[in-house]
């Protein structure tokens, strides 16, 4: 019993021996330039609404334009990947590093929300809106400021993010065969937020996880294309404005190189 008793505190200390050594050792770690690549899983939160104006020449009754803009303001739920690559400094001064990340990358959003309500005026007649949004890549530009124990390095990290956004609406409806289109596609500035881990393997190579959430504000886009009845008659006093607001939730791991 105090033979085993003996060799668990002996492989104990040993343990913490290593762990000591390794929280405290003094090697540059992260220390200087880096490229590398990263993937994950990508969520976006889209907001859109469509909202036209009444105009006493115009197509609608008092009651369905309020309607219209409550029915179409939802939330597009998109879920798809990201992959990518990216480069950057490090500079490492005892236990503190500081660093700037550039990524560049596929980025895969897309998604479609659509509502039918019935007129509040008339009653069984109804409108549809469908909205879809999209983004299909992502840069952003990010310092990162961490702290490193030995070989783990855990850092927060915010700045620019762009993106490019497409939108596209349709509104139609059963009173009179009602119909109006917008559409928009655009590069988006914004931000990004988040934080991670980076673990160096060798004195070259780490590998990393980190979780970002980027925001790039509302765009917007009018349209007053709106036609009725048969054959189809113009209204373009009725203008409709078309918001989408996205957002973005990324969790990826990654891989470095450093020189």
């Amino acid at each position: 019993m105090r033979c085993v008793l003996n060799r668990f505190l002996a492989g104990t200390c040993v343990l913490v021996f290593a762990f000591v050594a390794f929280g405290s050792a003094k090697a540059q770690d992260f220390n200087g330039f880096y490229v590398g690549g990263n993937g994950g899983g990508a969520f976006g939160r889209d907001s859109v609404q469509t909202s036209p104006i009444f105009s006493p020449t115009g197509y609608f009754a008092t009651t369905s334009t309020p309607a219209i803009t409550t029915a179409s303001t939802q939330q597009i739920k998109e879920n798809g990947f990201t992959a990518g690559g990216q480069f950057g400094y490090n500079h490492q001064w005892d236990n503190f590093v500081f660093g700037l990340e550039v990524d560049f990358g596929k980025a895969s959003f897309n998604g479609t929300v659509s509502a039918t309500q019935t007129y509040p005026c008339c009653a069984p007649t109804a409108f549809t809106i469908s909205q879809t949004a999209e983004s299909n890549w992502l840069l952003t530009a990010r310092p990162r400021m961490g702290v490193a124990f030995g070989h783990v390095l855990a850092y927060g990290t915010g700045g620019l993010a762009v993106t490019n956004v497409k939108y596209s609406a349709l509104f139609t409806d059963t009173f009179a065969t009602a119909h109006e289109t917008a559409s928009l596609e655009e590069k988006r500035p914004g931000w990004a937020v988040g934080g991670g881990m980076e673990v160096a393997v060798t004195h070259h190579w780490s590998v990393k996880g980190e979780y970002l959430y980027a925001g790039f504000g509302r765009s917007t886009v009018t349209s007053t294309n709106l036609t009725a009845f048969t054959p189809p008659i113009p209204f373009p006093t009725n203008v409709f404005t078309h918001t989408v607001d996205v957002k973005m939730q990324i969790a990826r791991a990654g891989v470095n190189f450093r020189f």
